[in-house]
């Protein structure tokens, strides 16, 4: 799964050079699984060493880590992602302990970005400052929303307080964080949402990603539904939020996300623009190119199973090579999101293909009114963000 002279060999594709690359890192555990979602997060059992548990855990990752080293060899790592579950309910000294390992194993840029996701509830109040001084630069704190009706409603452990102060704290301990907010809440009306808004910009946060409540299968709203608010309702949300964000000087530069200058997530734009990302721990994806081939990782899913196998030296429970096909939809499922948009030169850096590849569906999304050209770059209109789903399905491989 690590043979690199298996990767090397001659194939179909012609990259001219390889994208940057960014390390995520899985740390699985919850205090309790959230009934929306849908990520590789798994409750803490009862009786667990949780000390134990860990240090074993960030040496499996180093193990991993090691393994994975000649894929990447001498390339530099522009930003590493610290995701989950919920990372926050590590000790600082083992985040500590896993950052200092990275930076043993691997050339970080002098300006590369470290996030940390963290949950409020799951914190005390020195406990971000010790993130901070154990090398993470950027905090990125699920509140969702700050009404305790809401917060119940979708499973969250903390309340509208212990939201409120994890944002203080963070804006405390760090130059730069995101604040995450979900809308369409169960029982959520306009006027909720517009509080919920008012709240977070009221702690001028840098960075700001708000994201539709969604009912992914698999999770418990997929077998029992909430009453959500109907799509008018929904749309009349994101003009909201879309407005106000404009109004207090955050720019929507991603789908989803709002950012003040200077402070856009270095790490999901890579993934935006196609980059490349080594994912390490349990369930971890990563995405990495060769001269002739991209090829997709899948690591064990189950955290005990996990860490015996990278232990072993063999985290990776899947592997395969992505088809020339699949390579346009691939792409443009990422750098669609992006407001700046692409050129025909960023497509044929990152994916190896001509721009004829794409030219047919290119020109049916400008007819539909979603997607428009200036100069060499070509982006999504308002109208193509609204209909965004249907503008990427055109990429889609024909049967």
């Amino acid at each position: 799964m690590n043979d690199v002279s298996h990767y090397l060999r001659p194939g179909t594709l012609q990259l001219p050079a390889l994208p940057p690359l960014s390390l995520y890192v899985h740390l699985p555990w919850c205090i309790r699984k959230c009934p929306y979602c849908d990520f590789n997060s798994h409750e803490r059992r009862e009786g667990t060493d949780a000390a134990a548990q860990q240090a074993r855990y960030v040496d499996a990752l180093m193990a991993d880590l090691e393994a994975g080293l000649p894929l990447i060899w001498g390339r530099p790592i522009y930003s590493v992602f610290i995701g989950g579950g919920t990372p926050s309910l590590f000790e600082p000294a083992q985040i500590d302990r896993l950052i200092a390992g990275v930076r043993a194993r691997l050339p970080l840029e002098p300006a590369c970005e470290i996030t940390l996701e963290a949950n409020p509830g799951t914190f005390e109040r020195e406990r971000f400052a010790a993130f901070r001084a154990a090398g993470v630069t950027r905090l990125s704190i699920g509140v969702q929303s700050f009404n305790d009706r809401h917060l119940q409603a979708i499973g969250r452990v903390h309340d509208g307080a212990q939201a409120r102060a994890a944002v203080e704290e963070a804006a405390r301990a760090f130059d730069t964080f995101n604040l995450d907010l979900m809308y369409a809440l169960p029982g959520q009306s306009l006027a909720d949402l517009q509080h919920d808004l008012a709240t977070a910009l009221a702690f001028n946060p840098p960075h700001l990603s708000v994201y539709h409540l969604t009912i992914e299968p698999n999770t418990v709203f997929a077998k029992f539904p909430p009453r959500v608010p109907d799509e008018d309702v929904a749309w009349d949300m994101l003009d909201h939020i879309t407005e106000a964000t404009a109004q207090a000087g955050l720019e929507r530069y991603e789908v989803s996300a709002y950012a003040r200058a200077g402070h856009r997530c270095v790490h999901n734009q890579n993934y935006w623009q196609f980059g490349d990302y080594l994912g390490i721990g349990a369930g971890a994806h990563g995405k990495l190119s060769f001269p002739h081939r991209i090829v997709r990782q899948v690591r064990h899913r189950q955290p005990e199973l996990y860490m015996e196998r990278a232990l072993a030296g063999d985290a990776v429970a899947q592997a395969h090579e992505v088809a020339r096909r699949e390579l346009p939809f691939e792409y443009m499922l990422n750098a669609l999101r992006l407001k700046d948009g692409f050129t025909l030169q960023d497509y044929f850096d990152r994916t190896g293909l001509p721009p004829s590849s794409v030219r047919e569906a290119l020109q049916k999304a400008e007819q539909s009114g979603w997607l428009e050209q200036d100069g060499a770059v070509l982006r999504p209109t308002a109208r193509g963000f609204d209909f965004l789903s249907d503008l990427q399905a055109l990429f889609l491989p024909e049967d």
